[in-house]
């Protein structure tokens, strides 16, 4: 009998694990080969799911997005204590992420960055969970201070180091 397979469970599945590598590796530093070798799994199973490395980045984007914990608003906490607690989440790999972030963007047009889909996708998320604390006219406003102050911390040598 053959081996039946959720194709889209097995993709996501895929995309989750390869997110550890590019975040470990850097965009520049992945190649579909190495992610293969990763994975366990042969280039043409990879390329199967994900036609190209940034078929595979986006997909890899919507599932790191789709696990961020956005239940941590606490409608008993102020707006100031539910940004703090958010901050706490992304934290431990701010620089990791930022690190990814920016090597993946290398190169690109601001034209370029506002219309990639992996940038929309985490844009909106982060922004839907701020939207969800201080309300949509001060999302961008409020974003952009929490990713300030994650940046100054890690510049500043008082956040978390990346391992």
């Amino acid at each position: 009998m053959p081996k039946i397979v959720d194709h889209e469970t097995h993709r996501r599945e895929i995309a989750q694990r390869a997110a550890k590598f590019f975040s470990d590796h850097g965009y520049a530093g992945t190649s579909m080969r190495k992610v293969a070798e990763f994975l366990g799994l042969s280039k043409s199973a990879l390329y199967h799911y994900f036609p190209t490395k940034k078929d595979l980045f986006i997909a890899c984007t919507k599932e790191v997005m789709a696990n961020l914990d956005t239940e941590i608003v606490d409608p008993n906490q102020t707006d100031t204590e539910n940004l703090e607690r958010l901050k706490a989440v992304l934290r431990p790999d701010f620089a990791t992420e930022m690190a990814l972030t920016f090597d993946y963007l290398r190169g690109k047009s601001p034209s370029e960055i506002a219309t990639d889909e992996a940038m929309q996708v985490a844009l909106e998320t982060y922004l839907g969970v701020v939207a969800t604390i201080v309300g949509e006219q001060w999302a961008e406003e409020y974003l952009a201070r929490l990713l300030g102050d994650l940046m100054l911390e890690y510049m500043s040598g008082k956040g978390r180091q990346a391992p």
